[in-house]
This record gives C-alpha cells, structure tokens and sequence, in this order.
C-alpha cells in the first residue's frame, strides 16, 4: 500500500521560478504514420501546460467556471514554431510562462523541450471571458498567473 495520499500527486507538473513545468510521455497514439508526433498534438501539450500550470497554482478549471457564472478563458490566438520532430518513448517537458496579464487577456509563453532541445515554441494570447463578454481579471488571480502566489512552487 501506497503512503501517498494525493493519488494525483505529480501529476500536474512543477514550478522552477515562475516557469510551469509537465513531463510528458510520447505514446503511440500521438504519432502519425511515420513514427513521429503529429503536429497537432504538439497544441494538447501545450493546453495540458496551460491547464495544470492553473491546477498546480491552487486555480482549478471547475472553480473558474463555476457552473457557467465564472470566468473562462479561450485562446485567442497561437503562433507557434516547430524546429525538431519528437518520437514515440520520448521524454518530453512542456514549459509554461504568463509573460504578460493585461485587462481581459494575457499572454503565455510555451516551449516543448527533450532535454535540452527546444522542439516547439508557442505563444498563446488568451482571453478571460465571462456571459460571453471579455472579462476582467480579477486582481487575486492575476497575482497567481504572475506568479506572484504560487502554491506549488
């Protein structure tokens, strides 16, 4: 039996500063016919990044949105670089950075590394949204994307 009380624990990656860091694995089911990662999975790591990045800072999806009354936040905008394929049993590390939070929006930087191989970077432009509107947001959880009150730090 297990002395972990958290069956989740570590899964949500770690903080190094105020970079988010999740180890992913690559599966098959994330490679194309030629044994590599298709491109469009590279997006599902990032949102994974982005996602337990939020988590692991004591925000959670479900309390953000609170049945539907809260605040949620949508990708505006992505530009991202692909410079090297990764391959099935890689080990990979999606880096998450809030470089800039602005009124309703902010800016996220991400990078997809192998060890030290940058694979992919991304910078995602992301907009707080609340009744279909743009939202502000709120000062405690702009504290919390700066990184300025981390919890799991």
């Amino acid at each position: 039996m297990s002395d972990v009380k958290d069956p989740g624990a570590g899964l949500a990656g770690y903080f190094r500063d105020d970079v988010h860091i999740l180890p992913i694995r690559v599966y098959y089911e994330d490679t194309d016919f030629s044994g590599i990662v298709y491109h469009a999975n590279y997006l599902r790591f990032m949102e994974r990044g982005r996602t337990d990045s939020l988590r692991l800072a004591g925000v959670g999806q479900s309390e953000l949105h609170a049945d539907g009354k809260g605040i949620f936040f949508a990708v505006r905008r992505m530009t991202i670089e692909y410079f090297k394929p990764a391959v099935m049993d890689d080990l990979l590390h999606v880096e998450t950075h809030t470089r800039e939070v602005r009124g309703a929006s902010l800016i996220i930087d991400q990078k997809i590394r192998r060890g030290d191989e940058v694979l992919v970077t991304g910078e995602v432009r992301v907009a707080a949204i609340a009744g279909d509107r743009p939202a502000r947001i709120p000062d405690h959880l702009r504290d919390i994307l700066m990184g300025k009150k981390l919890v799991g730090a």
